[in-house]
């Protein structure tokens, strides 16, 4: 990957337009809102019971990493296509090192062929903002990363993380507000993931070796257990069932795959665009040293 430099933008212009950005309401159907099920009833866990607590009420879920083990857990369904959200509150302090990830992937593992949605939380040390890396698979191939800073400190508080994941796009959120938008091309093409269900994943884990200034900051174990916290989880969209699944086909009987989730709205245009314009630090298509020949997918509008 080419050197990537954090561009300054004005704490100023940052808290004019956050009123703005926070305010701006969705035009989606609030039953992608509703949380529905215990944690046991979603999801399956993989780490040490430990790595693993909840609130007394069970409706916060606390991840935790140390130097023996991190902690995870995924959905227990697939899906293809829908809404994707979960409330997120990241590492505090001195996280350098440490990645909170929050994905779909269609395997239970990085297979060699897997289709996979990121959100990465990449830590920092103590005081520098954290970085949110989002990335798209399609048969096992990644290198489409883009990366941004955040208007607000993450782990103050708990914040929206969306996925909107249909046949013409999949869009990225943070708190409603539209930070990347992918899309589809209208031929055949190997750049978007759109055949193959996805299980939803979380993780918490070590990657001191690229995720804080390309690898030069390691974790600082001293500072451990490093605690990421969930709650919220929502999803509104097409369970896949074997063997004769109803998402082989789109249709347009849910809201996540009807023209207004095919398109954004004059809002979320503006909101996407104060986005690009400050708080884009990394854009692989406009890395012309690592791809001097742009990918086809860097060439289509996401202001369709």
């Amino acid at each position: 990957m080419s050197k990537m430099e954090m561009s300054r933008v004005s704490p100023i212009r940052i808290l004019v337009f956050i009123a703005a950005l926070l305010a701006a309401s969705s035009s989606y159907s609030s039953s992608a809102d509703d949380s529905e099920g215990t944690f046991a009833d979603m999801f399956e866990m993989s780490c040490p019971d430990d790595h693993f607590k909840t609130s007394e009420d069970g409706q916060i879920w606390h991840l935790s990493l140390d130097k023996d083990a991190g902690c995870g857990f995924q959905t227990k369904e697939r899906y293809r296509f829908g809404w994707f959200s979960m409330k997120l509150k990241l590492v505090g302090g001195d996280s350098a090192g440490v990645v909170t990830a929050y994905y779909m992937c269609t395997e239970n593992g990085a297979g060699p062929e897997r289709d996979e949605l990121d959100f990465e939380f990449l830590g920092n040390r103590s005081g520098q903002p954290y970085l949110i890396q989002t990335n798209v698979y399609k048969n096992g191939t990644g290198n489409r990363e883009m990366r941004h800073m955040l208007w607000f400190d993450p782990t103050k508080d708990f914040h929206t993380y969306s996925i909107l994941w249909n046949s013409h796009r999949i869009v990225f959120y943070v708190d409603r507000v539209p930070i990347r938008v992918y899309m589809n091309s209208d031929k055949p093409n190997n750049f978007f993931p759109n055949e193959k269900p996805m299980y939803l994943f979380s993780s918490i884990w070590n990657a001191d070796d690229w995720a804080t200034r390309g690898g030069l900051e390691k974790t600082n174990w001293t500072k451990a257990p490093f605690v990421s916290s969930y709650k919220d989880f929502s999803v509104d969209a097409c369970e896949w069932e074997d063997p004769y699944p109803k998402c082989v086909s789109t249709t347009t009987e849910n809201w996540w795959d009807q023209y207004e989730a095919w398109h954004q709205s004059e809002a979320q245009k503006m909101d996407y665009a104060w986005v690009q314009r400050n708080l884009v630090i990394y854009d692989y298509c406009k890395d012309t040293e690592r791809f001097p020949t742009l990918p086809w997918e860097c060439s289509l509008s996401p202001w369709d």
